[in-house]
């Protein structure tokens, strides 16, 4: 072994490539070639094996990372910029260079690297177990396992008919049967890893396109493991039966002991983990361990090792532990040693040796073909659905997504002889090429602007009194949801004037690689859930309640889980396509037991901001001081006493609106009172502005004025008669006197509804505003809701969807443009009140 010829032991990649390696050939390592004395001893680090593998991640970590940065502008995933990074640094490019190659990829470091990179592999894949979510998997209707079959079977149909052909070109030495089912995977297959940072990244995860092509992605994924399985245990065989269902059998028992044995125990672990505890090291170190040896065992077995690996994460349930293994492993694992697997293939790639055109362009025609079954396939599940043709195609696109899974398959491929030097370059590269072109067709199918749904009904104001009210409730925590029922009792749901409620749990994503859309069921009788989702659960539970002692409320309970920058968006997405005219999201600060309100979580103050700029209909945020009535959740009786502060303006208006809704309640009891201008206040012409500003001002705002009047003319005369219903006017001339007079209200009041006064200031309410903490709720909303203000009264401030206004455009942001804060604060256009007469 020592006497090995050195030309052998320098032998690069490049050479790998070019020179026909047979499975004699030996590499031999001195067992001293591991750590270098240092340059000052005239070692060279790269000689030996530590210093070396050290240099190739950095290099390729380095040149992925870079690449990812050049092509995010383009909306390419990470795993195209990492196999690219592959082919540059291997034969094809950097490889050019003998001297180059031989130095920093060896044929002797071949094996180091690779080793390292099947570790990753291995916990990678242990990971995207942990993420798949058993659950989601069994509460998936017929819809996505269809399309899953329909996308799975024309490719593999493609690729059993074309085997016959390919495999005389291709794999002359292997059983039929194995290059068979071999092609057919590799064609077949839906990397779902990949599939869920693309949805992601374009915000369509949590629509109901996304949670289709996710759930279908996620049972093509897992066919295409049996089917690997499959395909390794008839290769490693060399097609003899007998040892083939043996490996098979063997396999399915692994299966049923993870899930009968292992995932008992994972759950033992978890019930002695106290809620809120960080798991103990020994467990997790523990069940790191069981990862290597379930990779072994199924390696035992003859299946290869990642498929126990995966299984082994399947079986975790979702939870604490769950997360607290991928908060220590996904940074390492994803960052650092997978870019080692996807650019050991671009280094196993040599485009210069891509011979025989005739073979790889039947190859491509073959390839292509397969990519339409699937679209073509897809396509017509959707549509025997009846979902839209452009979601159909869009659908079929990204269930043509590549990466990781067809990655395994090629190189499982490639190792097995199955495929030769230059078929296995065009899969690749194949593979890289469409992955690419996924995004932007997907874009340009099915983008931003497309999605829109028309809806007429995006305010309260705009509905008829005998439509039904569909609105969103977005709960934090279980203490939002007795106040938010209370407030819908309190609209006063109808047989005739029914209410739907979306009741959206929102959940901070932590620790998963993608965000999530959950809808639960509805009856009480439900299967188990993960330890994630029971307060979703006891949410849906108490809103069930509700419904079953309740009359015209129908309710859809669901869970999103995402980033707290991006919650906003789920909430929008859902709104849009539910047809929704009001979202009701709780304030940022919840009361304290001395009656203050104290900040809980600052990143919901974020989320409603961003709602307010970007919602598709009205927005209500409610700030509560005790509305809640009931007990457990449910309403039994109301009796509230509710004030509507009218100031004017299109957010005043719909305050209005769901004002005067609540009146219609028995147990409602509705002041509403008018702030006007007394004969001191601010003329236009005291407004630091020239000739044509003020007249645009003026004609604007009157009619605003005279939107105003005709509202609250109309509502008078409706309720003239209705004792339950109190209008008056107070006549106050700047901010002093209305804050005065609001705070010689009723102490007795239970809710104030006030309208947001969105891109205006009024000068009623003058100097208010330079001490607001919370612009997001307008000047007299933040009044109501600092602890300055002695009231115990809940507060709903109500936003007018921005383009229900015959004002549109004016004070309303173009999210893509003006920033958040800045269109909180806007204050450009003065509101002047009638003055009173």
């Amino acid at each position: 072994m020592a006497s090995l010829d050195l030309k052998k032991m320098t032998l690069g990649i490049n050479q790998t490539a070019t020179e026909s390696i047979t499975d004699t050939m030996v590499v031999c390592f001195a067992p001293n070639m591991v750590t270098t004395q240092g340059i000052w001893m005239g070692a060279d680090p790269l000689d030996y094996s530590l210093p070396l593998i050290l240099v190739q991640i950095t290099l390729v970590v380095l040149t992925t990372r870079a690449l990812s940065f050049i092509l995010k502008p383009f909306r390419q995933p990470r795993v195209v910029a990492e196999i690219i990074g592959g082919i540059l640094l291997g034969p094809s490019c950097l490889g050019q260079n003998a001297w180059l190659a031989s130095k920093l990829f060896p044929l002797k470091s071949v094996s180091v690297m690779e080793t390292m990179a099947n570790v990753g592999l291995h916990y990678f894949l242990f990971l995207v177990g942990v993420e798949m979510d058993i659950i989601v998997i069994k509460r998936t209707g017929w819809r996505a396992i269809s399309i899953a079959l329909a996308g799975m079977t024309i490719p593999f149909v493609v690729g059993i008919s074309s085997s016959f052909f390919l495999k005389n070109h291709m794999s002359k030495n292997i059983h039929q049967g194995t290059f068979l089912l071999f092609l057919g995977v590799a064609l077949s297959i839906t990397a779902f890893p990949v599939l869920a940072r693309i949805l992601t990244e374009l915000k369509l995860l949590n629509t109901d396109l996304g949670r289709v092509a996710m759930a279908s992605a996620i049972i093509n994924d897992v066919a295409a493991w049996v089917l690997l399985a499959l395909v390794i245990a008839i290769a490693e065989n060399k097609g003899a039966i007998l040892a083939s269902i043996w490996v098979i059998l063997s396999g399915v028992a692994f299966v049923f002991f993870c899930i009968y044995a292992i995932r008992p125990a994972i759950r033992w672990v978890i019930r002695r983990t106290p809620e809120g505890e960080p798991v103990n090291e020994f467990y997790v170190c523990s069940i790191l361990t069981g990862v290597m040896t379930c990779g072994f065992i199924t390696d035992a077995l003859g299946i290869h090792s990642i498929f126990g690996a995966f299984v082994f994460g399947l079986v975790i349930p979702n939870g604490p532990l769950g997360l607290s293994l991928m908060e220590k492993l996904e940074d390492f694992v994803s960052g650092l040693l997978l870019p080692l697997y996807f650019a050991l293939s671009g280094l196993r790639i040599n485009v210069y040796l891509l011979s025989d055109p005739s073979t790889w362009g039947f190859l491509l025609l073959v390839i292509l073909l397969a990519s339409a079954g699937k679209v073509v396939g897809t396509m017509v599940v959707a549509l025997f659905y009846k979902m839209p043709f452009r979601e159909g195609i869009t659908l079929g696109m990204l269930m043509n997504t590549r990466g990781l899974i067809e990655m395994i398959v090629l190189n499982v491929g490639r190792d097995q002889k199955i495929l030769d030097e230059s078929s296995f370059a065009v899969l690749v590269l194949t593979s890289v090429a469409i992955t690419s072109m996924i995004t932007p067709v997907v874009i340009a199918v099915y983008g931003p602007s497309r999605r829109i749904v028309p809806n007429k009904r995006r305010t309260i104001k705009g509905l008829k009194p005998d439509a039904e009210l569909r609105l969103i409730a977005c709960i934090h925590s279980p203490r939002n949801v007795p106040t938010i029922i209370n407030l819908v009792e309190s609209t006063y749901p109808t047989k005739k004037s029914p209410i739907f409620i979306y009741a959206l749990h929102l959940v901070e994503l932590v620790g998963r690689a993608s965000a999530m859309m959950i809808v639960h069921s509805t009856r009480k009788s439900r299967a188990a859930v993960s330890p994630a989702l029971e307060n979703s659960e006891h949410i849906a539970n108490a809103f069930q309640n509700y419904v079953d002692q309740s009359t015209g409320v129908s309710v859809q309970p669901l869970s999103a889980i995402s980033s707290y920058s991006s919650m906003h968006e789920d909430i929008c997405n859902i709104a849009e396509e539910k047809r929704v005219a009001l979202i009701i999201a709780p304030f940022h600060k919840e009361q304290a037991v001395d009656g203050v309100l104290e900040a809980t979580n600052p990143a919901v103050r974020t989320v409603n901001q961003n709602l307010l700029v970007n919602a598709p209909c009205s927005v209500g945020i409610l700030i509560d001081r005790g509305l809640s009535g009931g007990g457990g959740g449910t309403v039994v009786c109301v009796a509230h006493h509710v004030v509507m502060l009218f100031f004017g303006g299109p957010d005043d208006r719909e305050a209005l609106a769901y004002a005067w809704r609540m009146s219609e309640h028995p147990g409602v009891s509705l002041t509403v009172l008018r702030l006007v201008a007394g004969k001191d206040v601010v003329e236009p012409s005291d407004v630091g502005a020239d000739d044509s500003k003020i007249l645009t001002v003026m004609t604007d705002y009157e009619r605003e004025r005279q939107l105003d009047d005709e509202y609250i003319n109309e509502f008078r005369l409706k309720n003239v008669n209705d004792k339950s219903v109190v209008y008056t006017e107070k006549v106050v001339n700047n901010g002093e006197e209305t804050v005065s007079a609001i705070s010689c209200l009723d102490i007795i009041n239970d809710l104030y509804i006030v309208g947001r006064g969105q891109g205006m200031v009024s000068l009623l309410t003058t100097g208010m505003t330079e001490w607001s903490e919370c612009p997001e709720l307008g000047a007299v909303g933040d009044l109501l809701a600092s602890s300055d203000f002695a009231a115990t009264a809940s507060v709903l401030v109500i936003q007018q969807y921005v383009g229900a206004s015959p004002m549109e455009g004016m004070g309303t942001p173009d999210s893509t443009s003006q920033p958040v804060e800045q269109y909180l604060n806007n204050s450009a256009r003065p509101w002047l009140p009638r003055p009173k007469n």
